[in-house]
C-alpha cells in the first residue's frame, strides 16, 4: 500500500511538470501556446490552461486539461511566471475557495 502511494506521488509531481516548490529562471517564459479543446467530459468539469513550467533547466509545456473542482464554487487561479528582481519567478496555480 504504501509504495503504491509513493508510485502514484511521484507521477503525479512527475505529470505537474513542476512538483512543487520554487523555480526561478533567467529568461522570460515563451509564449503561452494556443490550444484547442473540445467539450468537457461531463458535468462539474472546468478546463484549466496550459502553462509554461519548469524541468531540469528548461522550460517545459504542461498542456490544459479538465479537471473537477475540489469544492463547489472554487475558483481556479492559473500559474504564473513574474519578474523578481533580475529572474522570474514561477508561482503554482491552485484552487481558491
Amino acid at each position: 500500500m504504501k509504495r503504491t502511494l509513493l508510485i502514484l506521488s511521484i507521477a503525479a509531481a512527475t505529470m505537474a511538470g513542476c512538483g512543487g516548490g520554487v523555480y526561478y529562471a533567467a529568461a522570460p517564459p515563451p509564449p503561452l501556446r494556443a490550444e484547442a479543446y473540445v467539450a468537457a467530459p461531463g458535468p462539474g468539469f472546468v478546463w484549466i490552461n496550459g502553462y509554461w513550467g519548469w524541468h531540469g533547466n528548461n522550460y517545459a509545456w504542461v498542456p490544459g486539461r479538465y479537471v473537477r473542482p475540489p469544492h463547489p464554487h472554487s475558483v481556479w487561479v492559473a500559474p504564473r511566471w513574474e519578474r523578481a528582481g533580475g529572474r522570474y519567478r514561477f508561482y503554482e496555480g491552485h484552487w481558491r475557495r
